[in-house]
């Protein structure tokens, strides 16, 4: 999987919507829909700020974040 599809992922597993994910991280919800369908890629900033929302690790979007049960 690619980073986008993993943002997605990580995303959808704490239900959150592209909107709000995107205010939060300062990015319009266009930018994160392209991010998502790998159209584009973040800058490492953009990509940091995306995971401190999310409570994820960088690393994640690049191997998945596991789920824990």
């Amino acid at each position: 999987m690619g980073v986008g599809t993993n943002i997605r992922k990580i995303r959808e597993q704490q239900g959150l919507k592209q909107t709000d994910l995107a205010r939060a991280a300062g990015i319009t919800p266009t930018f994160l829909c392209q991010v998502e369908r790998e159209t584009k890629n973040p800058s490492l900033q953009i990509a940091a700020e995306l995971a401190r929302v999310l409570h994820c690790r960088l690393e994640d979007f690049l191997n998945g974040k596991e789920e824990t049960a």
